[in-house]
């Protein structure tokens, strides 16, 4: 090898050394301004009213948020199943209030909902809490008809019914939502059109409008947030 091209080939050796050196000193300072930071992951908000509980610490007073739960509730599925809180304990999941000869909002409410249960087929921790606010018309027969029109697995997607006043009173002041006996209305009923999400402690952490096809994608990508809490 020539003396030029040897000097060369040093010089090209040296220089890749420095990139190389350049490079790890690079990646090591992003490193530690990244661990250093406050910088923390997305994180859904709390919906209802809080508490304030004031307590003492062994640092001093302190001062607890506490967000309202859904409350206790039982109902019978689908599958004349009991379905209560226990059922959802430990569970993300999407409630709504609907009923299955609705001639508005509901029939497009399903098929947004379907489409996030499809989304999250394979994610069994989702679960899904439909309610009927017709409990008269729908039986846990024709509830189990539309499900399965609607290709919704009964593990993870009940619809329930149960007394209609339990059902409005929950939908009032557990969900936030709104249900009555309306004869003016189509269907002779009106409801909200909301999705609510829901936290594994029971905790509303969205509401969605169900008929919204830019607000189901919110909560799509809600859902993959709340899932790394």
């Amino acid at each position: 090898m020539r003396p030029n091209n040897l000097k060369k080939k040093k010089e090209d050796k040296r220089r890749g050394l420095r990139i190389t050196a350049g490079t790890l000193i690079l990646i090591a300072v992003i490193a530690v301004i990244w661990s250093s930071s406050n910088v923390k992951p997305p994180r859904l908000p709390f919906l209802g009213d809080p508490v304030y509980k004031k307590k003492n610490t062994a640092q001093g007073p302190k001062t607890d948020t506490i967000y309202p739960i859904i409350p206790p509730f039982s109902f019978t599925d689908q599958q004349r199943q009991p379905v209560s809180n226990s059922t959802y304990k430990g569970h993300i999941y999407i409630a709504d209030f609907f009923f299955t000869s609705c001639p508005t909002i509901c029939p497009v409410m399903s098929r947004n909902l379907k489409k996030v249960y499809d989304h999250y087929a394979d994610v069994p921790g989702l679960m899904f809490l439909s309610h009927t606010i017709d409990p008269k018309f729908d039986t846990p027969d024709v509830l189990n008809r539309y499900a399965e029109k609607l290709g919704a697995d009964s593990k993870r997607w009940h619809f329930v019914t149960g007394p209609k006043e339990v059902i409005y009173q929950l939908a009032e002041n557990g969900y936030y939502s709104h249900a009555e006996k309306d004869d003016a209305e189509k269907g002779g009923f009106i409801h909200s059109g909301a999705f609510i999400l829901i936290d594994k402690l029971g905790r509303m952490r969205g509401m969605y409008d169900g008929t919204n096809d830019s607000e189901v994608g919110q909560l799509i990508r809600d859902i993959k947030v709340l899932l790394t809490e």
